[in-house]
């Protein structure tokens, strides 16, 4: 095998591909990444931890082949080496790999790319494409609520589906069981009847990182047990969290009779401000409505903040929220105006963006 390539082009797959791969780990071959030069040219770079594999094609020239080289390795050599073209070739007969560019040389251990384990069963039984805009908007504005308590591990994910009485749509849910984020789009063509599955949550992260230079749409392809998208040259593959989410609609409050209609910027500054005299073990901050105003309040280990802020609301209840929480919400508000509804002070409290119906979060209050 022999490929040379642009090293700018190398450091660009080098950055997908070795997010997957552990530093440290007991199977040897999981921390190298499989090189594949192809016939047709091109540079094809593997690498998985065998949850997840994401595989991605470069720009280059070459005599076709395979070898594994040590990952991280190979990461930091191009990451440090100047601008220009690399020439890497492997001497099967000496398993290893020679790395050129400039003055510089490098002299690589490889292994079998037979050793490799490609766990990526490409197709499923559904097979569409959202655009980017569209799918970046479902993965940020849940992601934040996603759970990172392991024993209740159907909540580490995201949960994609189409719900029932309204398969006209593709929703996505996350919940640590303190916060909700629901949020939905028009249902893709292709997507109809596709199964219920839960993105686990270092999935998700590794799609965030995909989506910058991404194309104008992302193929997903879904079955049973995984679930891949197709960004461009980038195929990112995963295994699914299996396991049953829980019944989340229960948790959406339909009854909450009381509006607080706020400026998102003045409420979450406010917010932000108060909880400064928080520790970060109490970091609660008490809501006081009353009509036309809000006002926001901390008392914590003898410190204490307040601040009145003008809303649109008929309201008179006292509430407590988890200052951060609260926060994290705001953030995934595009608008400046939103709706907070509260029904009692024991009662979750729902929140969404004032013209935006496809973009709810429920947020459980606490004692401030």
């Amino acid at each position: 095998m022999k490929v040379v390539i642009d090293r700018t082009e190398l450091l660009r797959v080098l950055n997908h591909v070795t997010s997957v791969i552990e530093r440290r780990t007991t199977i040897p071959i999981l921390s190298h990444v499989r090189l594949e030069v192809m016939k047709g040219g091109g540079l094809a770079v593997t690498g998985t931890d065998l949850e997840r594999q994401i595989r991605d094609v470069a720009d280059a020239t070459g005599v076709a082949g395979t070898a594994c080289v040590p990952a991280h390795m190979l990461h930091d050599i191009v990451r440090k080496m100047p601008q220009g073209m690399i020439e890497m070739v492997v001497d099967a007969d000496r398993d290893r790999m020679s790395i050129k560019s400039g003055s510089s040389r490098f002299q690589l251990s490889t292994v079998s790319a037979e050793d490799f384990p490609d766990i990526a069963r490409v197709g499923g039984n559904h097979q569409f494409k959202v655009p980017t805009p569209e799918l970046k908007r479902l993965i940020d504005k849940t992601r934040f609520a996603i759970s990172t308590e392991e024993t209740r591990y159907y909540l580490n994910g995201i949960f994609l589906h189409t719900p029932q009485g309204d398969t006209a749509l593709l929703r996505a849910v996350a919940t640590d069981g303190h916060r909700l984020a629901c949020v939905e789009i028009l249902r893709p063509a292709g997507a109809e009847g596709m199964p219920a599955v839960i993105i686990p949550r270092k999935t998700v992260n590794e799609l965030c990182r995909l989506f910058e230079g991404a194309p104008e749409e992302i193929e997903v392809q879904v079955s049973e047990s995984s679930i891949t998208f197709t960004i461009g040259a980038v195929r990112l593959y995963s295994k699914l969290i299996d396991g049953t989410f829980p019944d989340y609609q229960r948790v959406i409050p339909a009854g909450n009779d009381m509006l607080i209609k706020i400026s998102k910027g003045a409420f979450m500054g406010a917010v932000d401000r108060v909880a400064t005299v928080a520790s970060d073990r109490a970091r609660a901050v008490r809501v006081t409505a009353a009509p036309g105003e809000v006002v926001l309040s901390v008392r914590a280990e003898g410190n204490e903040a307040s601040e009145r802020i003008d809303v649109d609301t008929e309201a008179k209840i006292e509430i407590g929220f988890n200052a951060r929480y609260l926060m994290d919400i705001g953030d995934q508000i595009d608008g400046d105006e939103a709706a907070l509804e509260v029904r009692d002070a024991g009662s979750p409290a729902l929140i969404r963006e004032i013209g935006d119906d496809r973009a709810r979060y429920v947020l459980m209050p606490m004692r401030a």
